[in-house]
């Protein structure tokens, strides 16, 4: 946890995740810093500027733990900080996020035929998702959610104590899609100030593809949301704005609308930070 005082109270903090990844196949281990959102601040403090004090702290703080890379993502406007992002050397990369209105229609309104033609016949071969009953489920789950991010080296999945931890608080839950009792999806979602968060989410898609996991655990937890009277269901990662991402119009198939947002990044071998900040340069 980085924290901002101004000698008498704390005026700010934003939790940073430093993680060390590797793999034998691929072979590849490095270090890599992970910061969601740009923090928590005072009300009666100008946000931006502190916010700028903790980001030269942090990135002081990644460099000395040899972190390859430092990624800033989820932050509350498009172009917070920008110039204190650019003052330290970072660089932005389009992200897209994928928001879903529940206030004004259920999701039943908002996707088409073919979508509830698809729940409705995978319900009958017996598809079932609900709320992970233990910590053995989440520790199961784990493993799936382990095994599904192996190959995709940029992102991040929890750890086994930070998977537990979310099933533990009062403002997240764990969803699992089962299978004649065994596991083949699931999704963590978290909440705060009436919004539903998707985060983490994996299925065994290959070995099930005609039980469609992934479809199935999305549509249970955002009935959840709308049940339990949420605004908004947010997708938070919904990949890079290329023009043909088959991942977001699997997400755009649940009647959601594509917000743009960026990803800061900073690479600490300074010219190949220079040479990938060109190569996304606006």
């Amino acid at each position: 946890m980085a924290v901002v005082t101004d000698d008498e109270r704390i005026v700010g903090h934003a939790l940073a995740i430093i993680r060390r990844r590797g793999s034998w196949l691929p072979p590849y281990l490095y270090t890599q810093g992970r910061i969601y959102g740009e923090g928590e601040y005072a009300d009666d403090i100008n946000r931006e500027e502190v916010f700028g004090l903790l980001l030269q702290a942090l990135t002081r703080k990644m460099r000395r733990r040899l972190c390859l890379y430092t990624e800033f993502s989820n932050l509350s406007r498009k172009m917070f900080g920008y110039r204190f992002f650019r003052k330290n050397n970072y660089f932005p990369v389009g992200w897209q996020e994928v928001h879903n209105s529940l206030h004004s229609k259920s999701p039943i309104e908002r996707i088409g035929d073919k979508l509830q033609d698809r729940i409705e016949r995978v319900y009958n071969l017996g598809v079932s998702t609900r709320e992970a009953s233990s910590e053995s489920e989440v520790r199961k789950f784990h493993k799936l959610l382990h095994s599904y991010y192996r190959f995709k080296i940029q992102r991040l999945p929890p750890t086994e104590e930070q998977l537990v931890e979310l099933y533990r608080s009062d403002y997240a839950h764990i969803f699992v899609t089962l299978y004649k009792d065994k596991i083949i999806g699931g999704c963590a979602c978290a909440y705060s100030e009436g919004n539903a968060y998707l985060w983490y989410i994996a299925s065994r898609r290959k070995s099930y593809h005609i039980l469609h996991p992934n479809t199935m655990t999305i549509w249970h937890a955002m009935n959840w949301a709308w049940e339990h009277n949420y605004s908004h269901f947010f997708f938070l990662d919904v990949g890079l704005p290329y023009p043909r991402n088959p991942y977001r119009e699997f997400i755009l198939s649940f009647g959601g609308k594509p917000v743009s947002t960026y990803r800061w990044f900073r690479i600490s071998i300074g010219w190949l930070n220079r040479l990938v900040s060109w190569f996304y340069r606006e």
